[in-house]
């Protein structure tokens, strides 16, 4: 269990580094907030999850594989930004790609602390978009998990199945495997066909739709 996550984590930091120095590059940061974004975006879901169930110092702080992982990404994504941004949506794939890594990673923490089924979905939910939350703030933007298609719902969707694998015994890889590639699968779905949670619409809005001519 424990290699488990650590592999998950830091395949998860590498995938949300490069999204999160892509970012960067887009708002046109210099290279050391590049590296800062990266690792900020990369490190903050799993430092979130380590507080709370109490894993301190966070791996993230305390073990040098993560801050050499996201500062690779980083440096990759600052030199071959063009070629990355030749992808189609490489932000959003990229994103959707290390929540689902973070998401079931948190989930198999959480369990491996022995929380109970129901906070550990949830743990596996915040980790996975927390990193996402940290990095659209530093870029004075609204976070994605507030505004976009089925982001927080898919990343517990994804921790949701870690965890009933785990209380059906299922093999925790197997459970990994499957919990990442449904939450993927689904925001990439989220992405493309624009599903999405229902909206308020304000009051002014409302006003506009009844009298076309106002």
């Amino acid at each position: 269990m424990h290699m488990l996550v650590l592999v998950l984590d830091l395949a998860g930091t590498f995938v949300f580094a490069l999204a999160g120095a892509t970012a960067g590059v887009r708002r046109q940061l210099d290279i050391f907030g590049v590296l800062v974004l990266a690792f900020a975006a990369a490190c903050a879901g799993g430092i979130m999850r380590d507080v709370l169930i109490g894993a301190t110092p966070p791996a993230a702080i305390s073990d040098w594989r993560y801050l050499a992982t996201s500062l690779i990404a980083g440096l990759i994504a600052f030199r071959w930004h063009e070629e990355i941004e030749r992808m189609s949506n490489p932000v959003r794939m990229l994103d959707a790609a290390g929540l689902a890594l973070f998401a079931v990673a948190g989930a198999q923490k959480a369990l491996a602390f022995e929380l109970n089924a129901l906070m550990a979905a949830l743990l596996g939910m915040l980790t996975g978009i927390g990193g996402g939350v940290v990095r659209d703030v530093l870029l004075a933007q609204v976070p994605t998990v507030l505004r976009s298609d089925l982001y927080a719902v898919a990343a517990l969707l994804g921790a949701t199945i870690v965890v009933l694998g785990d209380l059906l015994g299922v093999l925790p890889v197997v459970s990994a495997v499957v919990g990442a590639a449904f939450c993927f699968s689904l925001r990439v779905m989220a992405i493309r066909r624009g599903w999405h949670l229902p909206t308020a619409v304000p009051p002014s809005t409302q006003s506009d739709r009844a009298d076309p001519k106002a």
